[in-house]
């Protein structure tokens, strides 16, 4: 009965105590309501240039109203500006909220802005220019309200005023000056006066801290002006003491914009040293005085016409080169035309003109074509006028017995592979390349055509190697310009800044189109190439005497490998100034790698045409140089372990190479090499002191051993940020020590340089050591932060439109050019020596 009774009323227990919760929660929330109701909200009419000196606790709210007059031929800024003179304010700071017409600006102070590590600075003076709303009307009163709150119950004192900004407006070529902060941020109204389409907005310091920003903005509201939210929109870039953006008009619709500058909390974006860490988390820490004063500008931008007048300023220097190369090509036909009047009519000429009676000197080129042209003279004949210059060392053999070896020689294999597996060749080769003085005819005994082909497989890789080269390149960068313009980020790309034209959606065009002459002019060293390469080959079709047997031995496939790296040169530094950054900067300096090392390559053919390192083996130690690099860029940096490999593999690198040059390739590095090493030690050095075989060889390795140790060293203790460079300073140093040893050695051995190969010698030496000069300005470096790069930018200097690094490329590009031809004309002098009576060195 008992239970059954509990039973019964439970229910009706359940109900009397949710109503009770229920009575309780309407009696609290009547409590509050009431207490709410006793809260004071007070609105003032205020004035503008007055200071209120008020006090805000949670039982009282002030609003302030505010009207003035707008105009729409006139825009006026209006600027709050609140101080907190209450201590101990942080923990229950003031809310101001500004109410406009079409906008809401809404901010406590102290103002509490955060850096890294979420570190907290607080700032109790805070200063905002209001976003202005556009008026269609003549003149228009516009109202705006304060509201002032806080949910301290202690009393906190404020003073608040609210003024006028006269200045708000930016004239063009006129400089304003002005005082910024993080908690008092600036920015100012510029509109594109009429047949203006775009300017350049520069903002300057003298003070190179505190780190601040410049952001172009778009006029509408809100104005993201602090240091957490100035990103959010908008062009922006970080400076130190100098930024400068282009603007044009058709990225604003509203043909105006805002010019925003905001001073970061911290420094250490634009290069200066973090602040100490907080003992707590939630530590305030006191940023002191972080004013900064600065000036801006705003400049029209070139026109259209300065556009046109540096493309075709750039396009005359390089088709200038064709014209030269066309009216130089045009005397040197007319002057082999009078040698060849001159062969057919020997007794008309003076023995001043020949230079003996009846014998004049013959390039290869003129007697191919004089044997075309004299067909009634007999190949004895001309073999007899050949053969009686001792000058030259000509051979005394008649042109059917050339032709009949040449005959011979074609019945044989053309796989080079068959000279290298057979054993007595191979016993020959150390006989030849062992003697101690080698002339080119003991290596240059191979199958011209084998020859030929191994040498033009260099032209279709590298071909090939640009093409998967380029192709991602011009991807990539395409990418970053997108992003660029995408989220206004101008801290990704390293431009002048002073001097960078816009053209479409490219940033910087001018740096872009100065890279035009690398291509225009390897494309020039590919028609003068194939011109001297029809020449000879329709020497070698005639069994021409001097084509077959005097001479360096022409191969072209290198040149064409040459003329080829260089136009890739050119578009990939094209590419390369779309965005140029540390990441990037590979690609600008991949090619120069290759030019580099091919040619070295060039200059030891010329003398070791047999022996020269193959197409797949020259790459492939590219391929592994260009590793180096990358694995440089992304781990270089600070990264001791990486230097110390690296130096090992340098200097073994450079002794293995040295072994490799000093004995022709006839070794071998197998298990026994240290058995050897210490053989030829003993035998050589104790035994008997003996110097060593091949001197010439020994001076120029020790010399080039001494400038890698050096470089590894240097690269060891420095550590260099920029290792691109420093291995791009390797081979450019290695290649001048093999050019002026191989300059030095050929007129010890009492050959000539023509007048035209001197003419290229001078002319390139002149033009690299201005190219250098320009270069070693440098306007921007991504070694440093992005502020701190924008302080080596600089004014244009050629034209309105160009600055000192497109001079760079315009002269670096003449330069690399010239020494092309210099490799290409320097052994000019040896096409009428027998190949038995030139060294090689």
């Amino acid at each position: 009965m008992v239970l059954r009774s509990c039973c019964k009323f439970g229910p009706v227990l359940v109900w009397f105590r949710l109503g009770y919760v229920v009575l309780l929660w309407l009696c609290v929330t009547h409590l509050r309501c009431a207490r709410a109701e006793t809260k004071t909200v007070v609105q003032k009419d205020a004035e503008f240039d007055v200071t209120y000196n008020d006090t805000v606790t949670s039982d009282n709210q002030t609003i302030y109203a505010f009207n003035h007059t707008v105009s729409r031929n006139k825009t006026e800024g209006v600027r709050v500006t609140v101080d907190v003179l209450s201590e101990g304010a942080e923990s229950s700071p003031i809310l101001f909220v500004v109410r406009q017409k079409q906008a809401v600006l809404s901010f406590q102070v102290p103002l509490i802005l955060r850096g890294l590590y979420q570190r907290k600075y607080p700032y109790a003076h805070v200063g905002r220019t209001l976003c202005q709303p556009p008026t269609r009307s003549l003149t228009e009163t516009q109202y705006f309200f304060v509201d002032v709150s806080t949910l301290s119950s202690l009393g906190t004192h404020y003073q608040l005023r609210i003024s006028r900004v006269d200045s708000f407006t930016l004239h063009t070529d006129k400089k304003f000056s002005f005082t910024a902060s993080p908690s008092q941020p600036q920015y100012f109204k510029y509109v594109f006066p009429e047949g203006v389409d775009t300017v350049i907005v520069k903002v300057n310091s003298e003070m190179t801290f505190p780190c601040s920003v410049m952001s172009i903005q778009d006029i509408q509201c809100p104005v993201y002006d602090l240091d957490n939210n100035v990103a959010f929109i908008g062009m922006y870039q970080t400076m130190t003491k100098t930024a400068a953006i282009t603007v044009q008009r058709k990225d604003f619709p509203s043909n105006s914009f805002y010019v925003v500058v905001v001073v970061k909390t911290e420094d250490e974006a634009c290069g200066g040293p973090l602040r100490f860490y907080p003992l707590r988390p939630d530590e305030l820490i006191d940023a002191g005085n972080r004013s900064k004063t600065l000036d801006v500008v705003v400049s029209p931008a070139i026109s259209s016409d300065v556009y046109v007048m540096g493309m075709l300023f750039c396009l005359g220097i390089f088709l200038s080169f064709y014209l030269l190369t066309f009216l130089v090509a045009c005397v040197e036909n007319k002057r082999m035309h009078r040698r060849r009047e001159g062969l057919l009519n020997p007794a008309d000429m003076s023995p001043a003109e020949t230079g003996k009676p009846g014998v004049t000197p013959v390039s290869p080129y003129e007697y191919g074509s004089f044997v075309d042209n004299a067909s009634t003279l007999s190949s004895e004949a001309i073999t007899d006028s050949i053969a009686s210059d001792a000058n030259y060392g000509y051979m005394e053999r008649s042109l059917e017995s050339v032709a009949g070896r040449s005959r011979q020689e074609s019945l044989s294999s053309i796989e080079e592979d068959d000279y290298d597996t057979l054993a007595d060749i191979d016993s020959d080769k150390n006989i030849v390349r062992t003697k101690k003085y080698l002339c080119v005819s003991d290596l240059a005994r191979k199958d011209k055509r084998v020859l030929s082909k191994k040498y033009q497989i260099y032209f279709w890789n590298i071909a090939t190697i640009g093409v998967f080269y380029a192709l991602p390149v011009i991807q990539l960068v395409i990418t970053y310009q997108t992003v660029v313009n995408v989220t206004g980020n101008q801290d990704i790309c390293y431009y002048n800044f002073l001097c960078a034209h816009p053209l479409g959606n490219l940033s910087a065009f001018n740096n872009i189109l100065s890279n035009l002459g690398y291509v225009m002019l390897g494309l020039l060293f590919l028609l003068i190439v194939l011109q001297r390469d029809v020449i000879h080959s329709r020497a070698l079709d005639r069994n021409d005497l001097n084509a077959l047997e005097c001479g360096i031995p022409k191969h072209f496939g290198l040149f064409y490998a040459m003329g080829t790296a260089l136009m890739m040169e050119g578009l990939l530094s094209a590419c390369y100034h779309v965005c140029p950054n540390y990441t990037n900067f590979q690609f600008d300096t991949s090619f120069m790698y290759m030019i580099a090392g091919l040619c070295v390559l060039k200059l030891y053919q010329k003398r070791h045409p047999d022996i020269n390192a193959s197409a797949y083996t020259a790459y492939a130690c590219l391929a592994a140089v260009i590793f180096f690099s990358v694995l440089g860029v992304v781990f270089g940096k600070g990264n001791m372990v990486f230097w110390i490999v690296f130096s090992v593999l340098h200097i073994l690198a450079t002794m293995l190479l040295s072994t490799q040059l000093y004995y022709m390739g006839r070794w071998r590095l197998d298990s026994g090499i240290l058995r050897r090493i210490v053989y030829v030690i003993y035998t050589d050095c104790i035994r008997q002191c003996s110097g060593p075989m091949y001197i010439d060889r020994m001076v120029l390795l020790v010399m080039g051993n001494i400038v890698n140790w050096s470089l590894a060293a240097y690269g060891l203790l420095k550590t260099p940020n920029d290792f691109a460079s420093y291995l791009l300073a390797i081979a450019i140093c290695n290649l001048l020590l093999y050019f002026a040893f191989y300059i030095i050695m050929k007129l010890r051995s009492g050959e000539r340089i023509q007048c035209m190969a001197m003419v290229c010698i001078l002319f390139t030496a002149v033009v690299w050591g201005f190219a250098l000069f320009f270069f070693f300005q440098g306007l921007s470096t991504w070694q440093k932060t992005p502020a701190e790069s924008r302080e080596h930018n600089r004014d244009c200097i050629v034209l309105s439109f160009f600055d000192d690094h497109d001079i760079w490329h315009f002269l670096s590009s003449i330069a690399m050019f010239g020494s092309f031809l210099v490799l290409l004309t320097m052994d000019d002098d040896l096409d009428n020596v027998q190949r038995d009576k030139i060294f090689v060195f």
